[in-house]
């Protein structure tokens, strides 16, 4: 195994989180903050770390194959969040709290363990965005450049061509990172100018249009997005959380190519587009029927509302504009189940994706189709193309290990002792990535800091599986992956 790329690019990464921590801490400076040397000495000791990891892997040039790609990125969505615990620690959190917060942060989940966010030192706040926004580029980045090529949960129907188990990885990361990232920042700009133009601050523009872009949901307000609430902020979120949730190689052929029939063809973003509208219409006929009276007064702003919070559930985004969890119990069953659902491959969104929903739906009908008729060859087709049996296969196999994940940590979330809603929402939410659960404890207007110190390393753990697409760990975990 050629280690000396992995240490290579873990280092860059180190240093480049480490580079990132500098505009908070100059920013706790200009505040007048104290904490300001809480972030001094993190970012001086991961620019020496990093630094000192790309020294000791050298330059020389060496192939990359499957299996440094798979550690690679196992280590990144480890080592990382470690590293990015640092700030956090230092402003007197304990080590399990620091864990699930950059864990949450980098994953873009979203839950959080923090209180009093409207009174937390701007630099720390910043740092929280930054984190989400560094992991939903890299969460897109994996998708597209990485995970087809390791064929991991059906990601191969997306590879893009060129791409080559034997060929040179980082290169190739290299060469799509940079149309995703100016794809990425340009998204970017655009939102945190429009939250200004819609009447935020430009800080609060700045930190909320990375944690929506990237499909994050962290707030610098404990109220979340209600903090805007009946804004132009509010439909403004809508617009570019939905954006996060399309697939960003689509996006840069229109964007930078001028090519947007593929964005008009391809199945996931119809699927995704028509969810969304359906849940949210179903979701607003019951708020309807149960005669609340904000929805009846108002209709067009409970309709927003209700779309918002969809939304943001579907995308993994985790904002909220309201207590949805107290909307009556036949929408929370409708909440719990758009948990799963996500949003498309190669997007920031989270979830099972769209297009493993559209085949596993498909391979449930041409099996009971030959069930009917046992001689008949069903073919099972997505995008106007067949599905081979590995592919098929690789998407079973995610679905299986999401659902057993999702059930495994519901077991061990009840036996600390949490409630049902609790344990199953809060498995949910961290599996799928989306950030708040259901509940009076975890739900939209609560967090994670109730939870003991075993659930809150049950869930952060259940992130970072959920986030790595579970296959790449479990190879890791293989006798044959390390004897090569």
């Amino acid at each position: 195994m050629q280690l000396r790329v992995v240490i290579l690019a873990l280092g860059i990464m180190t240093a480049l989180l480490g580079a990132a921590m500098i505009p908070c801490w100059l920013l706790d400076v200009a505040d007048g903050r104290e904490e300001w040397p809480v972030f001094a000495a993190s970012a001086t000791v991961l620019l020496l770390f990093g630094g000192g990891l790309v020294i000791m892997a050298g330059h020389r040039d060496e192939r990359a194959g499957a299996r440094e790609a798979f550690l690679l990125t196992v280590l990144v969505w480890v080592v990382l969040p470690a590293m990015a615990a640092i700030p956090f620690m230092g402003i007197g959190m304990s080590i399990t709290d620091a864990m699930f917060e950059s864990i949450s942060g980098l994953t873009t989940t979203g839950s959080t363990v923090m209180t009093g966010l409207d009174n937390q030192p701007r630099g720390i706040l910043l740092w929280r965005a930054i984190l989400q926004w560094f992991g939903g580029i890299g969460i897109i980045v994996t998708a597209i450049a990485i995970l087809p090529v390791l064929r991991v949960g059906g990601m191969q129907l997306f590879q893009l061509e060129s791409s080559d188990v034997s060929g040179k990885f980082v290169p190739r990361i290299s060469e799509v990172s940079a149309q995703i990232g100016m794809i990425y920042l340009f998204i970017s700009i655009a939102c945190a100018a429009a939250y200004m133009l819609c009447g935020m601050t430009s800080f609060e523009a700045i930190a909320h249009a990375m944690t929506t872009v990237s499909a994050g949901g962290y707030s610098t307000y404990d109220a979340s997005f209600g903090a805007f609430y009946e804004t132009p902020a509010v439909p403004t979120a809508i617009f570019f959380m939905i954006v996060a949730g399309l697939p960003f190689s689509l996006l840069a052929l229109a964007m930078i190519h001028g090519r947007v029939k593929p964005l008009l063809n391809d199945p996931q973003p119809r699927l995704f587009l028509g969810l969304i509208l359906a849940i949210a219409t179903a979701v607003f006929i019951l708020r309807v029927a149960a005669d609340q009276d904000y929805v009846i007064i108002s209709p067009l702003n409970g309709f927003i509302e209700t779309l918002f919070n969809v939304v943001s559930v579907m995308t993994g985004t985790g904002y909220a504009t309201a207590p949805y969890d107290g909307w009556g119990e036949p929408i929370v069953m409708i909440f719990l189940i758009t948990i799963f659902l996500g949003g498309c491959a190669g997007s920031a969104a989270c979830g099972i994706k769209m297009f493993r929903l559209e085949i596993s739906f498909r391979a449930v009908l041409a099996h009971a189709q030959q069930m009917v008729s046992p001689n008949r060859v069903v073919r099972i087709r997505y995008g106007g193309k067949v599905i081979d049996n590995d592919t098929l296969q690789s998407v079973m196999v995610f679905v299986f290990l999401y659902l057993a994940t999702f059930i495994t940590a519901a077991i061990l979330l009840s036996l600390t002792g949490e409630d049902p809603l609790t344990a199953i929402s809060g498995a949910a939410t961290s599996v799928s990535n989306v950030g708040p659960g259901l509940g009076p404890e975890i739900g939209p207007a609560g967090t994670f800091e109730g939870l003991t110190d075993r659930g809150k390393w049950i869930c952060a753990i259940a992130m970072l599986l959920g986030r790595l697409e579970f296959t790449a760990v479990f190879v890791l975990m293989t006798r044959r992956f390390w004897r090569g």
